[in-house]
């Protein structure tokens, strides 16, 4: 094999294994997906084990401006997705998470697709061009401890008392069986 194929795939594999914030946030924050990677509780217990990381407080601006606290969803299911469009993997799996969302009960479930974009509008804007009807949030203030994660996409799913029940580093399809279950 030549160094031009060898570098040609390292490329190739970079650019889909990793999405890299070149533009850090204020926080100083670098972001890279290991998409193999994947820490979960079980998701067919009735509880979450008690050491499960809860909810956080946290303060959201959603797409007409409002301050929401995240918490202000528990008791429902709460399906947070942190993306950008900058990132590949995390614009990849927008689709199947949008055929989730139709495929639930959204008095059950609520989803939370929180934008690291730099500016929002283009979040906005790119699930607008998209026709996503998934509801996309911004940080109102610094990020929680559990969402300082090494790469995105990165996505918490809470049961409804807050705990949390599975966490997915690195893209995924959702629109399954197994995910639709869990978000019974």
């Amino acid at each position: 094999m030549n160094i031009k194929a060898i570098l040609t795939a390292a490329v190739i594999v970079t650019s889909l294994a990793a999405c890299t914030n070149d533009n850090n946030s204020a926080e100083g924050t670098e972001f890279t997906t290991e998409v193999e990677q994947q820490t979960t509780t079980d998701s067919h217990a009735a509880e979450a084990a008690p050491s499960a990381p809860a909810l956080p407080p946290f303060t959201l601006q959603n797409a007409h401006g409002e301050a929401v606290n995240l918490q202000s969803f528990k008791g429902k299911k709460v399906f947070v997705n942190l993306w950008a469009t900058w990132c590949p993997p995390c614009r990849a799996e927008m689709p199947s998470i949008e055929r989730l969302s139709k495929q639930v009960d959204p008095a059950k479930v609520a989803f939370v697709m929180l934008s690291l974009d730099d500016d929002f509008n283009k979040a906005k804007s790119f699930v607008h061009k998209k026709k996503l009807d998934l509801p996309v949030y911004y940080p109102g203030e610094n990020l929680p401890e559990l969402f300082n994660v090494q790469g995105i996409p990165a996505t918490f799913i809470f049961n409804e008392r807050g705990e949390l029940i599975r966490r997915i580093d690195g893209g995924e399809k959702y629109d399954t069986d197994k995910y639709r279950q869990l978000l019974k």
